[in-house]
């Protein structure tokens, strides 16, 4: 799977779990702000993102993530082929 591949996938899940509108997910977009994500609901992103893609998300980890940008770059780099 090629990275634009991999966006794909990511925004339609995110888009799907969290119900906002797949165009609504910009690479620069404030992740917590564009879901609505609350303290609770991020424990969900990081369980989501490790069932659909393999990939484990620390909680200092989590913090850091802040763009979709940077929630692809980081999937992208730990996922298993």
């Amino acid at each position: 799977m090629d990275k634009q591949e991999l966006i794909s996938k990511i925004n339609k899940v995110l888009a799907d779990e969290f119900e906002v509108d797949v165009d609504a997910i910009t690479p620069d977009g404030d992740i917590k702000k564009t879901l609505l994500l609350d303290s609770l609901s991020l424990v969900d992103l990081v369980a989501l993102i490790e069932q659909d893609f393999g990939v484990g998300i620390k909680s200092a980890e989590i913090i850091n993530i802040q763009t979709f940008s940077a929630l692809y770059d980081y999937v992208a780099s730990r996922v298993k082929e």
